[in-house]
C-alpha cells in the first residue's frame, strides 16, 4: 500500500470520527479544520528535513518561499520580524 492510500485512510477515518462524534451537531468550519491540522504537522516535519531552510523548505513543498514563511507565522513556528 502506498503511503499517500494510508494517509488518505486516515484523514477518512479521523473525519468519519469527526461526525460520529458530532452527535447530531451541526458541522461548522471543517475544511479550516482539516487544513489547520495537517498543514502545521507538515510544515515542522518538512521544516526539520530542510534543516530550518526556508529556501529548500519551499522547494519540497512546491511553495514560495513568502508563502512558505506568512504559514510559519500563521502557525507560530517562526515569529514575525518587524
Amino acid at each position: 500500500m502506498s503511503r499517500s492510500s494510508t494517509l488518505d485512510e486516515v484523514i477518512i477515518r479521523s473525519l468519519e470520527k469527526y461526525f460520529r462524534d458530532l452527535e447530531g451537531q451541526a458541522p461548522s468550519q471543517v475544511y479550516d479544520m482539516v487544513i489547520q491540522a495537517v498543514e502545521r504537522p507538515l510544515l515542522e516535519v518538512v521544516m526539520r528535513q530542510a534543516q530550518g531552510n526556508q529556501v529548500r523548505a519551499s522547494e519540497i513543498l512546491g511553495i514560495n518561499r513568502n508563502t512558505l514563511r506568512k504559514k510559519l507565522v500563521t502557525h507560530g513556528l517562526i515569529e514575525e520580524l518587524r
